[in-house]
């Protein structure tokens, strides 16, 4: 459990996307359902042997890279567009984004980052080989857990920060430091990619 946290807590795009949909109190069920279900599959299969495989197919992995990392580029551009262009919170916004684009942005951050398969197929599928029986189904039950209670508290803790997400400024720089975020991470996976 304590790995999978380690993980999964780490600042990415997925954590940006439900904090941001936390604030807005949007979607915040579906979205982290989502992220928690993803996340889930991709520990079974991890832990189920798809970890070794992988890892044999560099070049697919440097595929996928390189199109994870084109598309949290872009999904910076767009933070850093808002962040130009503040909005203020509000409960009841008739321009907010509809179930179906929420869902589609939140699958395409789970699905299309490398990092997540990265972190739970590859790191916690390849760790889970120490285990054997009933401890490798507790370990990954352990990291599933972590996963539910940091993606539900994530976009239900969330509204706790309301009152500073009033303030235009507040979604500024959350949306200046998301874009942020996901420019290191694209330029992270490029690099890695060409070293």
């Amino acid at each position: 459990m304590a790995l999978g946290a380690s993980l999964i807590v780490a600042i990415g795009a997925q954590n940006a996307f439900v904090l941001r949909q936390g604030l807005l109190r949007q979607h915040v069920v579906a979205v982290a359902t989502i992220c928690f279900v993803a996340d889930a599959l991709l520990i079974l299969a991890g832990v189920g042997g798809m970890g070794r495989l992988v890892q044999a197919a560099p070049v697919t992995l440097r595929i996928v890279t390189l199109g994870g990392a084109l598309f949290l580029a872009a999904y910076g551009l767009f933070a850093a567009r808002r962040a130009l262009h503040p909005g203020r919170l509000e409960a009841a916004s008739d321009a907010a984004p509809g179930l179906r684009r929420a869902v589609v942005t939140c699958l395409a951050l789970t699905f299309l980052n490398p990092h997540v398969y990265l972190d739970t197929v590859v790191l916690l599928g390849g760790l889970s080989t120490r285990f054997a029986g009933s401890a490798r189904t507790a370990y990954a039950a352990g990291a599933m857990t972590a996963s539910a209670i940091w993606f539900y508290g994530l976009g239900f803790g969330a509204r706790l920060l309301a009152p500073l997400f009033q303030r235009p400024l507040a979604w500024r720089v959350l949306d200046f430091l998301i874009a942020l975020v996901m420019w290191t991470i694209a330029f992270t996976l490029v690099r890695d990619v060409f070293q």
